[in-house]
């Protein structure tokens, strides 16, 4: 370990919002010792180490980070490195600054309890910042993307001395699989999510495809039993991630729709226009062509009249 002192293994901030906390830190992040077994194999499958005391390890999460809505995030001090890993079933482009924000606090509350004079003469030695994004959504990703913060800047700034980066790693079942089988409870959490999406996939309801998903995971004792130990809590949060992918689903559906729609309609004006202009048919016929109401026909060669 190095020679700064941590955190303590809680803080908390003045936010009375709670919130839900989703599987992956119900996983990584609970209190008992089992939890932190696994964060630690999670920590020596990322970095290539050997760490076997999960006393090693320091929890430093934030609760109710309102202030970002990081709501899913888990974050660790271990061999003089600050970590924050954080589960999302959707890819933001914004995550280096809100990682830049929450390491800000971090910083704080450890500065907090140190001796050191930040105004002083002395160069103070910090925590080296790590900021993991663990992606298991169903849009296509690359297996490892970074983020950084130089390409969210207004003007291109290609100098590099001003840069946080956000490293998003695809964990859904059959991706990066080398790090999957470094870290077993990974590698269980990926089957239970796979599973859940296979019975989305054949149509089956959430609840029914989430029980499901449950009774095969308790049966394969994956996890070692923590399924069927938190059975209850588990199909809650899942239920609650998932109604939540549906509806982002949904919502980027209607919007592909739509601009479908949109995209004909602008195609119907264009050659309506066109047809108005050649003046070798009726508005009527013109209508009739181009799928398009008499009346937007008419207004279409008004604006053409005036803009002769």
């Amino acid at each position: 370990m190095g020679e700064t002192r941590p955190l303590p293994s809680e803080i908390k901030t003045n936010a009375n919002v709670q919130y839900k906390d989703r599987l992956f830190r119900l996983i990584f992040g609970g209190k008992d010792d089992r939890s932190k077994r696994w964060l630690l194999s999670l920590y020596n499958a990322l970095n290539d180490t050997d760490y076997t005391d999960i006393n090693d390890i320091v929890i430093t999460t934030i609760d109710n980070a309102i202030f970002i809505t990081m709501k899913n995030d888990l974050s660790f001090l271990i061999n003089s490195e600050m970590h924050l890993y954080e589960h999302q079933s959707t890819v933001n482009p914004n995550m280096p600054l809100r990682g830049f924000f929450y390491f800000s606090h971090l910083y704080q509350a450890w500065f907090a309890n140190q001796d050191f004079d930040i105004y002083g003469e002395s160069l103070i030695k910090i925590p080296n910042p790590h900021y993991v994004v663990f992606y298991n959504g169903i849009r296509k990703q690359e297996e490892i993307r970074k983020f950084r913060l130089s390409d969210m800047y207004a003007t291109e700034d290609k100098t590099g001395e001003f840069e946080w980066t956000a490293t998003a790693i695809n964990v859904n079942y059959g991706h990066n699989e080398a790090l999957q089988k470094k870290c077993k409870a990974l590698y269980d959490y990926g089957i239970y999510i796979n599973e859940i999406r296979k019975g989305l996939d054949n149509k089956i309801p959430l609840n029914q495809a989430v029980d499901e998903a449950l009774d095969y995971v308790i049966k394969q004792k994956l996890l070692e039993g923590f399924f069927k130990e938190h059975k209850a809590e588990v199909k809650s949060v899942s239920i609650t991630e998932f109604d939540q992918e549906l509806y982002d689903k949904c919502r980027r559906e209607e919007g592909r729709k739509q601009g479908l729609v949109e995209g004909a309609q602008q195609k119907a004006i264009e050659a309506a226009t066109n047809l108005l202009k050649m003046n070798l048919l009726t508005v009527e016929q013109i209508a009739q062509a181009a799928g398009l109401p008499v009346e937007k026909v008419l207004e279409l060669k008004t604006q053409i009249g005036a803009g002769k």
